[in-house]
C-alpha cells in the first residue's frame, strides 16, 4: 500500500547537503560528515571529490554494523554541540557511524511540542540520546525515558543537563519489558513514542528482531495510553512495512484515528531521502 509523504525540516544547525552513491552529507552546526547511507541508492547532486572538500569527517564501514571516521581536515573536533530552538544536544562520533542525534526526528519533535500541555505524562521508549525527551519536559510534560543502554542514558542525561532542564526520570530497562509491567499495572501516558531499532539487545543481552516482537509491542502500549493521548511509532526496519503496520493498528488500536506516513528529508541540492515509516495514533 502507499502512504502520503512528511518531510522533515531542516533547522539552522542540521543540514542535509546532499546524497547518493549510498552516502549522505550532513551539516551539525559547523562540523560536516559523510556517512553510509542505504537509501540514497541514487545518484548524488554533487561530486564526491566536492563532498571531500567540504566534509571534516567521513565514516568508513569495515563491518556490517562498525567502522571508524577517517578525519579530512586537520583541525577536525571529535566533539561538539548543537542547538535546536531553546535546547542543546552533544555530539560526538562512535563506532556505528551515529554521533548521537537522528535529524529527521525533528518532524516528530514538532508534533510533540504541538500535542504536549504543561502535566501530560510522556513516555519515550528506546529513547536514544533523549532529543525527544528534552523537547517533551521543555513543554512542561513528565518524562520516563527508557532505552537498556546505561551509556545512553548517560548521554541523554547529559543533553538534558546542557538544555538547563531537570527531573526527567530516567529508567534502564528493555522497553519491551517496561512496557509489559507499566501494561498489568494500568498505567497511563498521553503521548508514547516508540523508535526501535531493527533488532534489539535487552538489558541482559537477550536479542530480538523487531518484526517479531512488534505486535506485542503495540498491545502492551495500546493498554497504557490514555483518553487524550497520542502514539508516535517510528520504523526503519525493511521487514516491517505499511501493510503490517496497517495491520496491526486495525487490530490493537481500534477506535482511534490511526495514520500511516512515510518520513522524507529533502537534501540542499534537491534530492529526496527516505526515513522509513511512521504510524500515528490519536484518541
Amino acid at each position: 500500500m502507499s502512504a502520503s509523504r512528511i518531510y522533515a525540516p531542516q533547522w539552522e544547525n542540521y543540514e542535509l547537503i546532499d546524497a547518493g552513491g549510498g552516502k549522505k552529507l550532513e551539516r551539525w552546526g559547523k562540523i560536516i560528515t559523510i556517512r553510509p547511507e542505504v537509501q540514497a541508492y541514487f545518484r548524488s547532486e554533487l561530486p564526491f571529490n566536492e563532498w571531500k572538500k567540504r566534509a571534516h569527517w567521513e565514516f568508513i564501514e569495515s563491518g556490517a554494523q562498525k567502522g571508524k571516521w577517517n578525519p579530512l581536515k586537520p583541525d577536525a573536533i571529535e566533539q561538539w554541540d548543537i542547538s535546536y530552538e531553546e535546547l542543546k544536544f552533544n555530539l560526538h562520533l562512535t563506532q556505528f557511524k551515529h554521533i548521537g542525534l537522528f535529524p529527521e526526528q525533528s518532524a516528530n519533535w514538532e508534533l510533540i511540542t504541538a500535542f504536549l500541555e504543561p502535566g501530560d505524562r510522556f513516555l519515550n521508549l528506546f529513547a536514544y540520546t533523549g532529543a525527544a525527551s528534552c523537547v517533551a519536559r521543555f513543554c512542561g510534560a513528565e518524562v520516563l525515558h527508557v532505552d537498556s543502554v546505561k551509556q545512553l542514558i548517560t548521554w541523554a542525561a547529559e543533553n538534558m543537563q546542557s538544555s538547563d532542564l531537570k527531573d526527567i526520570r530516567w529508567v534502564h530497562e528493555d522497553a519491551l519489558k517496561f512496557t509489559q509491567r507499566a501494561s498489568r499495572r494500568a498505567e497511563k501516558y498521553n503521548l508514547v513514542l516508540m523508535d526501535p531499532p531493527a533488532w534489539g539487545i535487552g538489558k541482559k543481552n537477550e536479542r530480538w528482531k523487531l518484526e517479531d516482537k512488534l505486535e506485542t509491542l503495540i498491545k502492551d502500549v495500546s493498554g497504557i495510553l490514555d483518553e487524550k493521548s497520542l502514539l508516535i511509532l517510528n520504523t526503519y526496519s525493511p521487514k516491517v512495512d505499511l501493510n503490517m503496520l496497517r495491520s496491526l493498528a486495525d487490530q490493537h488500536l481500534k477506535g482511534r484515528r490511526n495514520e500511516l506516513v512515510e518520513l522524507w528529508m529533502k537534501t540542499t541540492t534537491g534530492k529526496e531521502l527516505f526515513y522509513g515509516n511512521l504510524l500515528r495514533s490519536f484518541s
